[in-house]
């Protein structure tokens, strides 16, 4: 740990609402760094020479401070961070008047070094757990032995078995999401301490990734178990924050390799569900929407996928057609189960499947030709 003049300048202005005498601070060179006295900065004072040298109280009258450089009478102090000085802190005045207060400025000063320390110690570990993450979500080019070592380093358990997520910020309307939002975002998941890895992927998309850790129980994944953290963690931001949020849920595959398809099938849940009013999202139960989305994206295919439905349309001024085809997919293709919720009869229903096969020229009795409705339906309301 080193001082620097951020440092110095907090330790001068906490010790001057302390006392009211002069206040100055050197690094482990003798440099002044801090003062009350702009004018004495990146001068060499020789008394705080002496006390890092000696690690000791350095005391300096008025005869002694006019046959050293850059010296006032007063009173140095040396600071010191883990059994090393680096650094002295000096008041200024008559040593008689000022000897009382040097161990409370001293100790202030070493307090504001070890919150400094701290700090600069969980924005290490911040960084390198947010590196750590898009190793493993991006698929590293370490190896599985390396990253676990980073890991430990990191007091982060790799074993147990992940998911990962996206959370996003839903921002207010005409209201940009702000930085202190992500990080509130942030601090929502990491505590109360669950092991979350968590980081921040995307500023514009206001987006968020954790790798949490899930419950298995024969080989199985407990899906039933996150989704019920998920309402909580939903709850929580509602009770804590200023902001609601959304959370997209991967798959779970086995491996540190599989913490990357997990992010993966949560980022194509995200892209193939969005817009969506719905809170939460998890990736095995919008399989199919992640998997036919690539097909909005391939004019041709689409274009082929939708003709029959855009036939059935044209044929079907007032959408009871395309209706009761909707609610026969809805119910499993259960026809008593249809009849029952459109309140009409076997007869009619099978009449209207019919018209379907013959307007679209597709059998709705071929699991093919259905599959092919069903999907170009399903295009529509994705």
């Amino acid at each position: 740990m080193q001082l620097n003049s951020l440092i110095a300048r907090q330790i001068v202005e906490r010790a001057s609402k302390i006392i009211q005498y002069p206040v100055n601070v050197m690094d482990e060179n003798g440099q002044i760094i801090g003062s009350s006295d702009p004018a004495r900065l990146h001068r060499t004072h020789e008394g705080a020479l002496l006390a890092i040298h000696d690690n000791r109280t350095v005391e300096i009258n008025k005869t002694v401070a006019s046959t050293l450089i850059g010296v006032k009478e007063g009173i140095n102090l040396p600071i010191v961070y883990q059994e090393k000085v680096i650094g002295v802190v000096g008041v200024s005045g008559v040593p008689d008047d000022v000897r009382s207060f040097g161990e409370l400025v001293q100790m202030t000063a070493e307090l504001i070094v070890e919150q400094a320390a701290m700090m600069a110690q969980m924005q290490w570990n911040n960084r390198h757990r947010e590196e750590l993450l898009r190793q493993l979500i991006e698929g590293s080019s370490l190896n599985d032995n390396q990253l676990m070592s980073i890991a430990e380093r990191l007091d982060l358990d790799l074993v147990q078995p992940r998911v990962a997520a996206l959370v996003r910020v839903v921002p207010k309307l005409n209201e940009p999401v702000t930085q202190a939002q992500l990080q509130k975002l942030v601090n929502l998941l990491e505590y109360p301490e669950r092991d979350n890895i968590v980081g921040i992927v995307s500023v514009s998309n206001n987006e968020v990734v954790v790798l949490k850790p899930i419950t298995i129980k024969e080989d199985q994944w407990c899906i039933d178990v996150e989704k019920k953290r998920v309402e909580k963690l939903i709850k929580r931001a509602k009770k804590e924050c200023d902001f609601a949020i959304q959370i997209f849920v991967g798959g779970y595959f086995t491996g540190l390799t599989g913490l990357a398809r997990s992010y993966e099938t949560a980022k194509a849940t995200l892209d193939s569900c969005m817009p969506t009013s719905k809170s939460a999202l998890f990736f095995g139960d919008h399989k199919l929407s992640v998997f036919i989305s690539s097909l909005k994206q391939d004019s041709w295919k689409k274009e082929q996928l939708m003709n029959p439905v855009n036939l059935l349309k044209d044929h079907d001024n007032k959408g009871t057609l395309t209706r009761t085809l909707n609610q026969y997919f809805d119910q499993n293709c259960d026809m008593a189960q249809t009849c029952k919720l459109l309140h009409i009869h076997r007869n009619t229903l099978r009449y209207r499947l019919d018209k379907v096969s013959e307007v679209t020229g597709l059998n709705i009795n071929k699991l093919e030709d259905m599959i092919q409705l069903y999907l170009a339906l399903k295009t529509i309301k994705d």
